[in-house]
């Protein structure tokens, strides 16, 4: 496998992480589409499309403390918010992400460590099983 392509299988797998949780934790089948014109997801009163312009803008870092500061990992809404957020995460090249102190793997530890946080470590495996 050569670099770039275990980027690209990352942002792969993120995606279809999200896909699987959404369905689990919404009972209907992930709509990307409809996600963004609902623009409803919050953590704490603070709205995803803030935590992404803050992404956009090259705070990553400080856009995730405050996520992770204030989820409410029970809170369904809240952690569809954050993996929303690590998706989007990880559409971003590896160039953006150097340049703003981050990396693929960081992008992946930090979703890995919000399904712990929330109770969806089944699906893990699907990273478990791709490798």
């Amino acid at each position: 496998m050569y670099f770039t392509d275990e980027k690209d299988y990352i942002m792969r797998m993120i995606k279809e992480m999200v896909r699987v949780l959404f369905s689990l934790m919404f009972g209907k089948k992930y709509v990307s589409v409809e996600l963004e014109k609902e623009n409803k997801y919050e953590v704490s009163g603070k709205n995803l499309k803030d935590f992404l312009d803050m992404i956009d803008s090259g705070e990553i870092n400080e856009a995730e403390n405050i996520l992770l500061d204030s989820i409410d990992y029970t809170d369904r809404n809240e952690v569809m918010a954050a993996a929303l957020f690590y998706q989007y995460l990880s559409e971003k090249d590896s160039e953006f992400l150097k340049n703003n102190n981050y990396t693929k793997e960081e992008v992946m530890s930090g979703f890995k460590q919000l399904l712990m946080q929330s109770g969806y470590t089944d699906l893990l495996c699907l990273v478990k099983a791709e490798e």
